[in-house]
């Protein structure tokens, strides 16, 4: 199994950007898919999570950011608008087949490589 992340870079605030994530070994479909961050000397941060037809986002990003997947091509995006420099952050995605939406690092079983995102003030 293997999630790789791309789509990170530099943006300013206010700004958006699309991470998206591919799944090898794994079908999507089958599995919780999620995105977490962590900026320096923070711990890992849930951000969103889609399970089939439900979505859960973290409270800092409620209404700003979007996840979304494409069973299809067991891929996952995350579209991001009004970036602020706090969502500064290496952005990982992460699966599970675990009940629910967890939003914790375990029970994630599969994590891509992460991708830094930046955004300047």
């Amino acid at each position: 199994v293997q999630l790789q992340a791309y789509g990170g870079g530099l943006v300013q605030a206010g700004g958006s950007l699309r991470l998206s994530c591919a799944a090898s070994g794994v079908t999507v479909s089958n599995y919780v898919m999620a995105w977490f961050r962590q900026a320096p000397g923070k711990e890992r941060e849930f951000v969103a999570a889609s399970r089939w037809g439900s979505t859960y986002y973290g409270d800092s990003v409620k209404g700003r950011f979007t996840i979304s997947r494409d069973n299809a091509v067991d891929t996952v995006d995350l579209q991001m608008n009004s970036l602020k420099f706090e969502d500064t952050a290496v952005y990982y995605c992460a699966a599970t087949r675990a009940i629910g939406i967890p939003r914790t690092r375990p029970p994630y079983d599969y994590w891509g490589q992460g991708t830094l995102v930046t955004v300047s003030s």
